[in-house]
């Protein structure tokens, strides 16, 4: 296209959005929401300005996030949204559509897979590139994963928590898991509505969790924050203070799940690449990675060090972006067939 379309990378996450542009790096980073007028099926707002509404639109109006646990729950809005994300990041240039590279957990299905291209293709994109989570998170935390030695990354995201032990370019051994930062947030609604007798909502849950929420209570300091809801008893709001020691018996079982993932992955690890993970330690990514305390619990667990990477968040995204740039060197993951098969 005479160099006049772009090269797009997307973090299509469950949480939030990130779009990198070759040659700009990442240029947007938005909420994975969108508002529809259900009686016109018109798209009223998407991400920032969609995540406000979330809880608090009138009977027409939905707030809705079109992916859950990694995986698109609903392909029209998905579609739209991502038309919409990449207009905004390409501008309208409708006779040079971009190649966009899309990240993927590792442990989706064909059918999901396909979803993610199709409808990639169908917002706008002239060629749809899948590549895993993982790869893109080891790439984007600046670990060259083209040696021959063994690199362990353990990506929290959103929806999903990927864990994977890397060489050569590709993927060794790895574990994808429906458990990520909306487990933990829907943790804290369930343990507050069963310990107070407080309905609170999701955006409520996240707030709590960035606030005070930690992985070890025995290194963090004790925090509290008064949280509003409603009462379930009286129907009336009510205001109760919560301590970090509280929210982490609400979010010990998610949290036990992504420690479980990362063990299993270690007790199949090749013994010369394990060699490697014992030297280099543990990369961590995603927004999960910020939790407080994240790092120290999975140390103490795998008896490994843990790192957690420069810009967590970004990672995914600014690996996307370095594997347009790596097309011929990265493994083609049945790209050609499927591709064809969702042009034609």
């Amino acid at each position: 296209m005479f160099g006049l379309s772009s090269d797009i990378g997307v973090d299509l996450g469950t949480a939030s959005v990130l779009v990198y542009v070759k040659g700009k790096g990442i240029v947007l980073r938005e909420p994975s929401v969108v508002a529809i007028n259900k009686d016109t099926g018109r798209i009223i707002a998407v991400g920032e300005e969609a995540r406000r509404m979330l809880g608090r639109t009138p009977g027409n109006i939905v707030a809705t996030r079109p992916l859950r646990e990694g995986v698109i729950a609903d392909y029209d809005v998905t579609e739209k949204m991502l038309r919409y994300f990449i207009n905004k990041a390409n501008g309208k240039k409708w006779f040079f559509r971009p190649r966009v590279m899309v990240c993927i957990p590792s442990g989706v299905t064909g059918v999901e897979e396909r979803a993610v291209r199709q409808a990639t293709i169908q917002a706008g994109g002239r060629t749809a590139h899948l590549i895993e989570e993982p790869l893109a998170a080891a790439l984007g935390a600046g670990i060259d994963i083209s040696e021959p030695s063994g690199s362990m990354v353990v990506d929290i995201g959103g929806g999903t928590s990927d864990v994977a032990v890397l060489s050569l370019g590709g993927i060794v051994v790895s574990r994808s898991i429906r458990v990520g930062g909306d487990k933990f947030d829907e943790a804290i609604v369930r343990y507050i509505r069963k310990e107070f007798s407080l309905m609170i909502g999701e955006r409520t849950g996240e707030e709590i969790k960035v606030e005070i929420a930690t992985a070890h209570p025995q290194r963090t300091g004790e925090r509290v924050m008064q949280i509003r809801g409603r009462d379930l008893i009286t129907g009336l709001p009510k205001a109760v203070t919560v301590s970090s020691h509280q929210i982490y018996n609400a979010i010990e079982e998610p949290l036990e799940a992504v420690v479980g993932a990362v063990k299993e992955v270690l007790e199949v690890t090749p013994p010369e690449l394990a060699a490697d993970i014992v030297n280099k330690g543990i990369v961590m990514t995603g927004g999960g990675a910020l939790l407080n305390g994240m790092d120290t619990l999975l140390s103490e667990e795998t008896g490994l060090p843990v790192y957690v990477a420069d810009d967590a968040i970004s990672c995914i995204a600014l690996g996307t972006g370095k594997a347009l740039a790596m097309m011929n060197v990265l493994p083609k993951q049945k790209s050609s067939k499927l591709f064809k098969k969702v042009m034609g």
